[in-house]
This record gives C-alpha cells, structure tokens and sequence, in this order.
C-alpha cells in the first residue's frame, strides 16, 4: 500500500512537470500558434517573405527558453537590418530590385542593403536558423519549415 501510495505521489508530481513548471511550455504554445502563419508566409517565395514573417519570429523570440534565445536574436536582428536598410534608402521590400535599384538610392545606400542582405545568408544566420528549427523538432515536438 505505501509503494502504491509513493508510485501515485510521484506520477502525480511528475505529470504536472508537463504545466506551469516547463520552462518550455510557453515557447512550445507560440510554436505550435507560429508553425501554419510561418509556413504559409515563407512558402511563396520572393523578397517580402522575410520581411512578412518578422512578426511571427519576433513572437517566438519574445517566448524563447535561455538556450535558443541568442538563436532567435540573430535571426531577428538579420532581418531587422534588412528592413532598416531598406528604410533608410526610402525603398519598400516589395519593390526593391537589386539589379535595377530607384534612381534616387545612393551606392551607399544599396551596399548597405547588399551587406543587409548578405548577412541574411551568413553562416552565422544559417547556423541559427538551423538551431531553432531543431530546437522545435526536438523540445516541442512540433517541426518549423524556415
């Protein structure tokens, strides 16, 4: 009877690990509330599509546990600067065109988008976007297609 009654102790005490007292609860909530918004936007390819998913990133990170968190920042940073660039020469993501900028940006302003924009593509952002998507396969059992 004392063995049941510790047995009983320790499954309830530990099926409540899964609630409030997981760490990654939240983040795996927002996952799970990202994953179709993500996919969706980042399956039409184009230049926007980054851009568009920002808000869906930015949410992720805002819920991210400690160990993916710095992941999250590069990310968000990568495409903040993008924007930022793009801001700054007066130009919208959506009608950029590299090879044929506006008339009116500056070679400084269009090697700031470039530089922008490879930093999207750097190592650094590969690697971390690699790291979020494993993070989510493999603490909220839930797959993001970045």
């Amino acid at each position: 009877m004392r063995r049941a009654l510790i047995a009983l102790f320790l499954c309830a005490a530990l099926a409540g690990c899964g609630g409030e007292d997981d760490p990654f609860a939240a983040y795996c909530d927002e996952v799970k509330e990202q994953q179709k918004p993500l996919t969706e936007t980042l399956a039409e390819p184009g230049p926007t599509a980054l851009v568009e998913a920002l808000p869906s990133f930015e949410a992720l990170a805002d819920e991210a546990p400690d160990d993916i968190s710095d992941e999250w920042s590069t990310l968000t940073r990568a495409i903040e600067g993008l924007i930022d660039a793009l801001d700054e020469a007066g130009v919208e993501p959506d009608t950029y065109d590299r090879d044929q900028p506006p008339t009116d940006v500056t070679e400084e302003e269009r090697a700031a988008i470039d530089a922008a924009a490879r930093r999207l593509t750097a190592p650094e952002t590969a690697l971390a976007l690699e790291a979020v998507q494993q993070q989510a396969r493999d603490v909220c059992k839930t797959p993001l297609y970045l």
